[in-house]
Parts: structure tokens; C-alpha cells; sequence
């Protein structure tokens, strides 16, 4: 990549909750950047710790929102999307960074390069995943069927035009729900190996089970929405079963606390059903193959998914 004066302004995303310490390091981490983000907006949610007197005292450029109540990375995120000024917006947890000292030289011509991709993941470099911290070499970029926030960047635009993400998922599961959202308007989501992001993956805030449950109740709940008659059906017994089998996996003390999440997401179908958009089932099987095999050719990318953007998300 060359990189240039690009046309396309960036902007950073932060949600947290009770990490100062873990934010602190990654905002000098940013601070450090050639060229700097156009804006970065943290969202504190319902922090109970000094995070907001510290970013006001050490931060005072960026745009910091206080959230009274808690909202979760989702209405957290949301709101901060609304907020940018940007066209590129890079989202990120409080313990994750870009690596490449000149990533905002490079992520805008990524999009101008690109004007169907809305999504471009990157390649983490994680405690969570140890061997990914020697890799060499992440492959060969692609087209992909999901992301992961702490590592990627969005076209704002198709966001705010898709609706942004459901607010009532709070966390977890926001990120294949987009995904299938922007593929059936006809945008392309793009895993980019040029570029790389460090993520610590801190245990503060975090609990394996409570995440497990999220995203399993928020997976339902995106069936409900999606995935069009009469397959909805089958798909959500799919689901279900996936998700037992995963708690299964784990050990008893899942399993028996696996129905917990059954009756919040039974509570939930109502308001999924009264927000219904159904995506025509070529298109939702499509990207569930996607999820399974990437594909790198831009011709089956069109046979499967169209060929341009639709006006209403464009």
C-alpha cells in the first residue's frame, strides 16, 4: 500500500466500563499514532471507578459521553456512531490498539480502494489466542461473514442507514447480526491482513458464562428477525442445539445453567417479532455458508450476494 492524503476522514470508538488503567495504556498507545484518528469518542458506561475525572483531566480533546445507566458495548456503541463526524469509523475495546504506528494512513485508502466493502476486520494479535502473537503471516485477505469489534473499522454511513445495532442486545451477537444486515443490502464485509491489532483480552468486566449467554439469547433473537418462513423454524432448533452442544462441551456446571438463557430469550421473541425485517433466504443461507468458508473471489461474491449496494443503505 502507498499511502496518501486520503479523502475519507477516521474517527475511534471506545466503549468501558470500570478498566481505567486498561484504557490509559491504550489511549497513549493512540497518542502515539503518525497520522492521529480525526476523533475519538469514549462512552463510560455507568463507571463506578475514576475513569471519567481521569479522561476529562488527561483526555480533554476527545469527546467523552457518561452513561448514567448502564447500556451495554451495544447502546454504547450506537450512540457513539451517531455522535462521529467521521466517515470511517475503527472500533475498539479499551485493551486493544492498532500495531502499525501509520494505521490511519492506511485505513482510509483501504476504503477508497473498496467502495462496496462497509466492514474491514483485522487480524488480532491476542492473549486469548497465544499463538497468534508469533504468527508471521495471517493469510491471504478475503471477503467474510462476521467481524469482531475490538478490530474493525466501519463505514459510518451504512451503519447509521442499516439502523445501527439492535439496542436491546446490549452485548454480544451484534456483530454477525450487521454483518447479515449489510450483505443482504448488497455491501461487502472484508478481512484485511495488511494491518493488525493488539488485544490484551483483560479479564476485568468479563465472565465466560454470562458472554456465553448473551450471545446465545442475541443469536435467537437475530433469527427472529432474519431469517425468513418457513425456515425460521429450523434454523432457531439449529441454534439452540449448537449452543447446548458448545455449554456441553465445557462441562455440567454449563449445561444445567444452560436454560437460563432459554427463558430470557422466550421473553424477548415478542419485541423481536414486532422488529421483523426478513432477508430472503438465498441471501440468509448465503451468508451463513460465508460464516463457514470465506470466499476470495469477487465474481462468486456477486453470483451469491448482487452486484451494488441498495440505495437505502447506501
Amino acid at each position: 500500500m502507498n499511502p496518501r492524503q486520503p479523502a475519507l476522514s477516521c474517527a475511534v470508538t471506545i466503549a468501558t466500563r470500570n478498566r481505567r488503567h486498561d484504557l490509559e495504556k491504550t489511549l497513549a498507545i493512540l497518542a502515539r499514532l503518525d497520522p492521529q484518528p480525526d476523533e475519538v469518542l469514549i462512552t463510560a458506561d455507568a463507571c463506578t471507578d475514576d475513569t471519567v475525572e481521569w479522561v476529562r483531566a488527561h483526555y480533554p480533546q476527545h469527546r467523552l459521553t457518561v452513561n448514567a445507566q448502564a447500556r451495554g458495548s451495544v447502546g454504547s456503541r450506537n450512540d457513539m456512531f451517531r455522535n462521529a463526524a467521521s466517515d470511517i469509523v475503527l472500533i475498539l475495546d479499551d485493551d486493544s490498539h492498532p500495531i502499525e504506528t501509520d494505521f490511519f494512513a492506511h485505513l482510509p485508502v483501504l476504503f477508497e480502494q473498496r467502495p462496496r466493502v462497509a466492514i474491514i476486520n483485522f487480524p488480532q494479535r491476542t492473549d486469548e489466542c497465544p499463538a497468534t502473537l508469533e504468527t508471521k503471516d495471517f493469510g491471504p485477505s478475503h471477503f467474510a461473514g462476521t467481524y469482531v469489534n475490538c478490530a474493525t473499522a466501519v463505514r459510518r454511513s451504512v451503519f447509521v442507514g442499516l439502523g445501527g445495532y439492535p439496542d436491546f442486545f446490549f452485548n454480544a451477537y451484534d456483530e454477525p447480526d450487521l454483518c447479515l444486515r449489510c450483505l443482504a443490502a448488497g455491501w461487502q464485509v472484508w478481512y484485511e491482513t495488511s494491518l493488525t491489532i493488539r488485544h490484551y483480552f483483560t479479564s476485568a468486566q468479563r465472565n465466560e458464562i454470562r458472554t456465553h449467554h448473551n450471545h446465545a439469547r442475541n443469536e435467537l433473537w437475530s433469527v427472529w428477525m432474519r431469517c425468513p418462513m418457513p425456515q425460521l423454524f429450523a434454523v432457531s432448533l439449529f441454534r439452540i442445539a449448537r449452543q447446548f452442544g458448545y455449554a456441553g462441551k465445557r462441562g455440567w456446571r454449563w449445561v444445567v445453567r444452560e436454560p437460563a438463557w432459554w427463558v430470557k430469550a422466550i421473553r424477548g421473541l415478542p419485541r423481536c417479532w414486532r422488529n421483523r425485517q426478513p432477508i430472503p433466504w438465498p441471501r440468509y443461507r448465503a451468508w451463513m455458508e460465508l460464516i463457514r468458508r470465506p470466499i476470495h473471489d469477487e465474481s462468486e461474491w456477486n453470483a451469491k450476494f448482487g452486484t451494488a449496494p441498495t440505495d437505502a443503505a447506501a
